[in-house]
């Protein structure tokens, strides 16, 4: 393949990044044109075979890879099938490995046809093994659906966006549809959706008292039908944030039912009529998360005896105290903006025109109530309350402040209730631009719908992203046993006297085609890696490797590091890679995030993200993991 390319002579930069591709040889373009450069001996722009060559022994070689190739290699030149399955079984804790997986893995990666014939692998086969997909640090088990999904919606962690419209801040940042699309590609299950009266009695969606742009209701429905189980089965839960008259709830109603049809869950399941029934139960399902009329009993009977003609078409309900105090934070904001910015103010309803929404009281229409089955939204009053009145159905949104002060405080009775009812967690109304909270304190007392700004990259985002890419990305995970037992005791904030600590070891080999800085002229970067552990307080950690300058193409760092690991189940580890920087601080190059439980053992490669989430392959780093319970 190589001479066919050389029949015309040299070839270019272009020609040789194609080449590598043909040879199975992964490199990013900022590498390879600083190798060719380099090789490049005339300056000509175009290379020889023999440079062809130095260019790909740089890149397909790399020194640790040959380190372990020789320790199994008795002849430093090929692998038996014999010495293929022990690095298998000693290096990479294959349970029940066998001589014919062992010749399935030469099969499937050794490029050398002879060599395959003779049942061996030679170094250029085994490194495309090591850099193949079943060497990631990802265990495949958890990319897959493994997990119970019969048990009742409150026992699962929920993936859950907040003011999903948004892409951008809170203030003057447009709404946009693909907000929920992205999201619910991320397998987000439980969207925001703020909805207002608009013109022609079309009900809005965007930020209230704000001067972020609108979309039609109708459309933000239409959008969520089609994508909501592109990536996930399980249902979807709409978050109503319903500030309408009662005539356009209507329409919402009407929308909700005509645009989704048979997957809008409309009546109560029949096995679960008190009781919130499962994932399982409710696959390819859309629920509505609203204030309610009344009990679901009483909605049923309600139905069943064909009473509409002789009820009111809505009914007063107490507004929640959370909404009561998003509302004034919200104007509180919009005032502001309208005083820096009084050319907004055409564009807005003009500062004399602000409503102040200090009423207790808001109008529900049946026509949406009756659509509000499992997903009732209840005011939060306190946990006492809520163990002797609230209903099974009914779900509590908190702010991040409260419920910060109630997990410090009262972390048992916050894990009391979260075992019983669903919980959702929001961002203060001050985040105007849409940053975010750390999710952890929050999943740690066992909140099953902890609400981020999607649209807003960063640590809370690496962190909800690591956490969900667990039980096949389902948007769904079951919540440890000690968050769900109602005989735990279990307390985030103390050391647990019958935990299951992890000892977790990480050696940290090497870094391979890693992004450059950003202020490098070629493909240099003064790398460096922090590991970081996030969990429980007490296991909340972090640990830095030392810097290897200009060279980010092939870093070596050998170094090894351990962690105890109280709390494994709730633990997440954050591999980030770092430019140092001398003035401006360190410069984010790419980072992962997966739970502490999805490792595989061994010889693994690190995939790296950028902060917006994007994939940087082949950028990735080259570890060793082992750990005992």
């Amino acid at each position: 393949m190589i001479r066919d390319e050389f029949r015309g002579g040299k070839i270019n930069l272009e020609k040789t990044q194609r080449l590598l591709e043909k040879l199975d040889i992964r490199c990013s373009t900022t590498h390879v044109k600083c190798i060719f450069k380099d090789n490049d001996r005339l300056k000509q722009g175009r290379i020889t075979i023999e440079e062809f060559r130095s260019i790909y022994r740089i890149i397909a070689h790399r020194e640790e890879i040959i380190e372990i190739f020789n320790t199994y290699s008795g002849n430093r030149k090929f692998l038996f099938e014999k010495n293929l399955a022990e690095f298998l079984t000693q290096e990479q804790f294959s349970l029940d490995m066998t001589k014919s997986i062992a010749s399935e893995i030469i099969q499937k990666y050794e490029p050398i046809e002879e060599v395959k014939q003779a049942h061996q692998m030679s170094f250029e086969g085994f490194t495309r093994y090591m850099d193949s997909s079943e060497c990631l640090l990802f265990n495949n088990k958890c990319e897959s659906v493994y997990q119970d999904m019969s048990h009742p919606l409150n026992d699962y962690f929920i993936s859950s966006s907040h003011n999903t419209y948004l892409i951008s801040d809170q203030l003057v940042g447009p709404s946009d549809l693909w907000g929920y699309v992205s999201a619910l590609v991320k397998g987000c299950r439980c969207l925001e959706i703020d909805c207002w009266d608009g013109s022609q009695n079309e009900p809005v969606v965007y930020h209230g008292y704000t001067l972020t742009s609108k979309l039609l209701f109708k459309t933000v429905i239409q959008a969520i039908h089609k994508y909501a189980f592109i990536t996930s089965d399980y249902p979807v839960v709409l978050s109503l944030e319903n500030h309408c008259s009662p005539s356009q709830q209507e329409v919402i109603a009407d929308n909700l039912q005509s645009i989704l049809g048979e997957a809008l869950l409309s009546d109560i399941l029949d096995d679960f009529l008190d009781k919130l029934p499962s994932p399982e139960a409710l696959k390819f399902k859309i629920l509505v998360r609203n204030k309610k009329i009344g009990t679901l009993r009483e909605t049923r009977e309600r139905k069943g005896t064909d009473k509409h003609g002789q009820i009111e078409e809505y009914e007063e309900i107490e507004e929640t105290e959370q909404e009561e105090e998003e509302d004034e934070e919200k104007e509180s904001e919009m005032w502001d903006v309208l005083k820096d910015n009084p050319e907004k103010e055409t564009e807005s309803k003009g500062v004399a025109g602000l409503p102040l929404f200090k009423k207790k009281r808001v109008k529900v229409a049946l026509a949406l109530s009756d659509l509000v089955i499992y997903t009732k939204a209840e005011k939060f009053r306190s946990f006492h309350h809520s163990r002797l009145h609230q209903q099974f159905n009914e779900s509590n949104s908190i702010g991040e402040t409260k419920a910060r002060k109630l997990s410090k405080l009262r972390a048992h009775e916050f894990i009391l209730h979260t075992r019983k009812f669903i919980t959702r967690i929001y961002p203060k109304a001050t985040r105007a631009d849409s940053s975010n909270f750390n999710p952890q304190e929050f999943w740690n007392i066992g909140c099953q719908m902890v609400a981020l700004n999607f649209q807003t990259p960063g640590l809370p985002m690496d962190l909800q992203n690591g956490r969900f890419l667990d039980n096949g990305g389902s948007g769904y995970i079951l919540k440890p046993q000690f968050l769900r037992d109602i005989k735990s005791n279990f307390n985030p904030n103390k050391v647990p006297n019958d935990g299951n600590p992890v000892t977790l070891t990480i050696r940290l080999i090497s870094g391979i085609q890693l992004p450059p800085s950003y202020h490098s002229s070629s493909n240099k970067a003064d790398a460096l890696v922090i590991i970081e552990i996030f969990g429980v307080p007490n296991d909340q950690v972090k640990q830095q490797t030392r810097v290897i300058k200009k060279n980010a193409f092939s870093p070596r760092w050998n170094e090894t590091f351990t962690f105890i690991i109280q709390v494994p189940e709730l633990a997440l580890i954050r591999f980030v890679v770092e430019n140092q920087g001398l003035i401006a601080g360190n410069e984010f190059l790419g980072q992962y995030t997966l739970p502490v439980l999805c490792m595989n053992k061994g010889y693994r490669r690190v995939p790296l993200f950028s902060k917006m989430g994007e994939s940087l392959e082949p950028a990735s780093l080259f570890i060793y993991v082992w750990y005992i319970r």
